[in-house]
């Protein structure tokens, strides 16, 4: 009897320790009465150590105590070394190697039904749970250890991503990509996934007007910049569908164009894609211009970017989603200059450093401290890149090999 008792001490402390706190929590708040006990429980494991450990060493020294006794009945103070070793063969199977493993396996089949023994148990028994806790709870003090600070079971962002990753057929991959996506969102800013200022596609007021009719006409996008003769200089934004019906009935003037225009919204780099997503929804805007501490236009970002950001291109091809990178027979790549660094990485799985310049062009010239000529080759984080093409102080075209395998050095053998 002793021993069950000590196997039921042993399973219980290891099934209660074993519980998924956040399987339980939820649980105990959907009602369930063993969940909310075996809570209630988990708040200070020190009193709950205390306790098992409590009844587990009693038994254990009242069993020991026992068949000492009847060894010595049975066969005198010869036997009491036998008697040792069957008992704690006996422990060890039956109280502590079995129990413990059928709880760590099973823990909540255990644990809820222990938790209504227990409960009541450490009320009967807390003055000397008290008195025992106080001695080792100054002594954890002593260490550095504060035994309050137990029930503080928050996740960290790479807890998280643990979680979602080991998270299987529970939940969708596409969807563990989207969860891993917002939780990576907290180190991008607006930089990062900007248009850049030569890449905008804006109406200039000092153009014909029969070129802006042209432009407005062939626009793929909605929403276009408009400014007067330097992109520092914009005027506004304007929605193509405003003035659609008076181009239509050809009496759209250069007054009705400006008169469309809504007021620029201004972003100041290095914002991050989760506060810039919230203006976003705050000021009830899709499109922003990125501007440096001098207030000169450095790129555009759009609420769609930020959104790709999350759920990924809106393209099942990942190299037609970058239209300057071009696959080529031999597993190579051409690639734009002005690729985006982390679009390369993200779209074709990649792992160029990202740290420093943004695209391709501010890599390679970061690298060779040097505007290079055609053909030159260098090494980028193991990727060989040979320079095709630059105009004027930029590199215009690249290929890009697959990444080199760091070969091992093998050790000369006797």
């Amino acid at each position: 009897m002793l021993i069950a008792l000590s196997g039921c001490f042993s399973g219980s402390e290891t099934a209660l320790m074993m519980l998924n706190r956040y399987r339980l929590r939820h649980l105990a708040r959907s009602g369930h009465q063993g969940a909310r006990r075996a809570e209630r429980l988990l708040q200070r494991p020190d009193r709950l150590i205390g306790l098992i450990l409590l009844g587990n060493n009693f038994v254990n020294i009242l069993a020991s105590a026992v068949a000492t006794l009847i060894a010595l009945r049975l066969g005198g103070e010869g036997a009491i070394a036998a008697s040792t070793g069957l008992l704690t063969l006996a422990i060890l199977i039956f109280a502590e190697v079995t129990p413990k493993t059928l709880a760590a396996l099973r823990p909540e089949r255990l644990a809820f039904p222990a938790a209504f023994v227990l409960a009541p148990l450490l009320r009967f028994c807390y003055p000397l749970v008290w008195i025992i806790n106080c001695i080792t709870n100054t002594l954890l003090r002593l260490l550095g250890a504060h035994p309050e600070d137990a029930g503080n079971t928050n996740l960290s962002r790479e807890d998280l991503r643990v979680v979602v990753n080991e998270a299987g057929a529970m939940i969708p991959h596409r969807h563990q990509k989207m969860l891993l996506n917002i939780l990576d969102l907290e180190k991008v800013e607006v930089d990062d996934i900007m248009v850049p200022r030569s890449e905008i596609v804006g109406i200039d007021l000092d153009d014909s007007w029969s070129e802006i009719l042209e432009q407005i006409a062939g626009s793929q996008y909605t929403r276009m910049p408009v400014y007067q003769g330097s992109f520092d200089a914009v005027q506004g934004l304007l929605h193509v569908r405003q003035v659609l019906s008076s181009m239509l009935r050809s009496t759209l003037t250069r007054e009705e164009l400006s008169a469309n225009l809504s007021e620029p919204y201004f972003i100041p780099e290095g914002t991050p894609l989760p506060v810039q997503l919230l203006n976003f929804q705050a000021k009830r805007r899709r499109i922003g211009l990125v501007v440096d501490e001098y207030g000169e236009i450095l790129g555009l970002i759009t609420l769609e970017d930020i959104l790709e950001e999350i759920v990924g291109e809106f393209t099942t091809d990942p190299a037609a989603a970058i239209q300057d990178v071009y696959p080529q027979p031999d597993g190579s790549f051409l690639v734009d200059g002005s690729a985006s660094v982390r679009e390369l990485n993200r779209l074709l799985k990649w792992n160029m450093p990202t740290s420093g310049p943004k695209t391709l062009n501010g890599l390679i010239l970061e690298h060779l401290e040097a505007i290079p000529e055609p053909g030159t080759s260098l090494l980028l984080d193991d990727y060989p890149v040979t320079i095709i093409q630059t105009e004027r102080h930029k590199v215009k075209t690249a290929r890009i090999q697959p990444r080199r395998r760091r070969r091992r050095r093998m050790q000369p053998t006797e």
